[in-house]
């Protein structure tokens, strides 16, 4: 059973937790809700292009 994880703002360090999990190919970990004052779009691009770790390898869509 998945541990369920919600991230409270996703600047740099929040970004980078859901990165490490999901680079490590961790199953047990299931990220369930983010918690951020920006909006959805902006935090999905600042994922799926950081200018210091590189582009996000997994797939970054927002519906």
């Amino acid at each position: 059973m998945a541990v369920k994880v919600a991230i409270n703002g996703f600047g740099r360090i929040g970004r980078l937790v859901l990165r490490a999990a999901y680079e490590s190919g961790r199953k047990d970990i299931q990220f369930v809700a983010i918690n951020d004052l920006g909006s959805v779009e902006a935090n999905a691009r600042l994922l799926q292009y950081d200018t210091m770790h590189g582009k996000f390898p997994g797939n970054v869509k927002v519906t």
